[in-house]
């Protein structure tokens, strides 16, 4: 009896370890912004902090969906920012600091990709040149943020709205 529960368990084991589901590759921004120098991407910007629980929410669900880690992972360049993070952040020749305000402080870098709206999670859409194209702040499903991805991927953000690509791509389900 402890024998084939051995074995059972050995293949289950060795199926789940052949079933590899993709994670998301996520990058610093410093890294991420050196990769769209060489092959220019959007930059997908994680702004999160360590208490957030709708961030750690959408960690364990939105992030960790197969489908969504294999359209950042070949179209984006995800980025995990924390928003309190207390390391300098060097971008180009400008060093980006950790501002103290009172019991909680952000992180500068923080602030520009949020423009200045610093709720969490936020995810910001960034060009391959720092601009920042939108910040979207909020938990978003794996639905809702796929619609994200199809616009940024499809280039769609630079002839219309999200909102007329949001109307378009309802239709298309």
């Amino acid at each position: 009896m402890k024998k084939a529960i051995l074995i059972v368990g050995l293949v289950l084991f060795g199926l789940s370890g052949a079933v590899s589901q993709e994670t998301v590759k996520w990058h610093s921004i410093e890294e991420a912004f050196q990769l769209a120098l060489e092959e220019p991407r959007v930059l997908v910007i994680d702004v999160y902090t360590n208490w957030c629980g709708w961030c750690k929410r959408m960690d364990a669900t939105t992030f960790s969906d197969p489908a969504v880690a294999e359209i950042l992972n070949k179209h984006f360049y995800p980025v995990k920012l924390n928003a309190e993070g207390k390391e300098d952040i060097m971008l180009g020749d400008r060093t980006f600091k950790f501002v103290d305000n009172g019991r909680r402080g952000y992180h500068e870098v923080a602030a520009i990709v949020t423009k200045g709206r610093l709720s969490y999670p936020t995810i910001s859409y960034i060009d391959h040149q720092g601009r920042v194209l939108e910040a979207a702040p909020g938990f978003k499903t794996v639905s809702q943020f796929n619609m994200y991805l199809a616009y940024y991927s499809s280039e769609a953000y630079k002839s219309k709205t999200f909102e007329e690509f949001s109307d378009t791509f309802q239709a298309e389900l």
